[in-house]
């Protein structure tokens, strides 16, 4: 007869079933899932395209954690009934191999969603903009720098997370300069942050005549996708308006009405002023216009200062390499930080990167603060 004893794996699960639940936060997803399905079932949603897009983008996602949360909760009570049948089978070998089949990809699976609970950063739910650039090397540096585009392609491609490549310089002789790719999934700026940094190949170089091994390095920038926004919305209690007459050369009045106007936004204290029309309404007007676009040129300078600022300064050379890709002499692909490692690169550059991204998302919980 056979006797299964999971009860200390099981109760592992739980626990950690449990603490994923108490992130998540089950009854708010249920109570944004119930909004989201109000405002999609809304007879105008479809009017601003971008907006109805959003919404439906956010509404699939969160009913599809929903459904995998409460998917893990039935098949943890199905496991404890698996291994019940098997110890009470007489030798049930199908029904012990079954449980213990499902026991390993149910520790699969909370692996998998423990790290996504740990995503939880200001900008982690954003899309992705990824810059790959070749750095030290030379031509097995362009060379390298489109391998490492391909494996994140890949990756994307096997997640069936959406991808636009934006920009791809080409080097000379073989390889590419840099690339961008936007990878339009919730948490991909979160998923792909912890792959930022300089990565090092070790090969014999098929571009060497002498066969020598050759060391080459690449850069990898990751910034989250900030939305611009092409209007702006300014509360009037954000505004000072004053009222004056419009002047001429040497300050003289040009018209004995008050229709010059100036508007002060407080906030910023950006000042704009109109006195170009003849009336106070139609120079509000105007100097609103004028208003409204600075504050949106200063919003997209503070967003790219952000972003270079999550982006942070790589080199691309010795002494900064966050993983080794190393094909000669031996076989092996290591992070450096997390210390995790395979000996299969060819797996990985073929875009086999979850385990690496799971430890690194790990890592950098983990990771003391500056």
């Amino acid at each position: 007869m056979i006797e299964l004893d999971f009860s200390e794996q099981i109760a592992a699960l739980r626990a950690t079933f449990g603490d994923i639940r108490a992130v998540i936060d089950i009854d708010q997803l249920r109570t944004d899932i119930a909004d989201l399905n109000d405002q999609a079932g809304a007879p105008d949603l479809w009017d601003d395209s971008e907006h109805a897009q959003k919404v439906t983008s956010a509404l699939s996602h969160r009913q599809s954690e929903l459904a995998r949360i409460e998917s893990i909760e039935r098949r943890l009570d199905d496991l404890e009934v698996l291994v019940e049948m098997a110890n009470d089978g007489e030798g049930d070998e199908e029904s012990a191999q079954e449980a213990t089949t499902e026991l390993a990809s149910l520790q699969k699976v909370l692996g998998d969603l423990e790290v996504h609970t740990l995503l939880n950063g200001e900008f982690d739910e954003r899309p992705a903009v990824v810059t790959i650039r070749s750095g030290a090397g030379g031509v097995d540096a362009a060379d390298f720098a489109e391998m490492l585009l391909r494996m994140y392609l890949r990756w994307a491609e096997q997640h069936n997370y959406p991808v636009q490549v934006l920009d791809v310089g080409y080097a000379e002789e073989a390889g590419i300069k840099s690339a961008t790719f936007q990878v339009d999934s919730p948490y991909a700026f979160g998923t792909l942050s912890v792959e930022a940094g300089t990565h090092r190949l070790v090969r014999m170089s098929p571009f060497n005549s002498a066969g020598k091994r050759q060391t080459s390095f690449a850069a990898v920038e990751v910034v989250p996708l900030i939305e611009q926004t092409e209007s702006i919305e300014i509360p009037d209690t954000d505004i000072r308006v004053d009222v004056f007459r419009s002047s001429g050369p040497g300050g003289q009045s040009v018209n004995t009405t008050d229709s010059a106007v100036r508007i002060t936004h407080l906030p910023t204290g950006t000042v704009v002023s109109c006195q170009n029309e003849k009336s106070q309404i139609q120079n509000r007007a105007a100097a609103m216009r004028v208003l409204q676009s600075r504050l949106l040129l200063l919003q997209r300078e503070q967003e790219a200062a952000t972003k270079k600022e999550l982006a942070g300064v790589i080199t691309a050379s010795w002494g900064d390499q966050m993983r080794s890709y190393v094909l000669a002499p031996y076989q092996m692909v290591k992070d450096l930080r997390t210390n995790y490692e395979t000996n299969n690169p060819s797996q990985v550059f073929d875009g086999d990167l979850d385990p690496f991204i799971a430890a690194g998302i790990r890592w950098r919980k983990q990771a003391p603060k500056d």
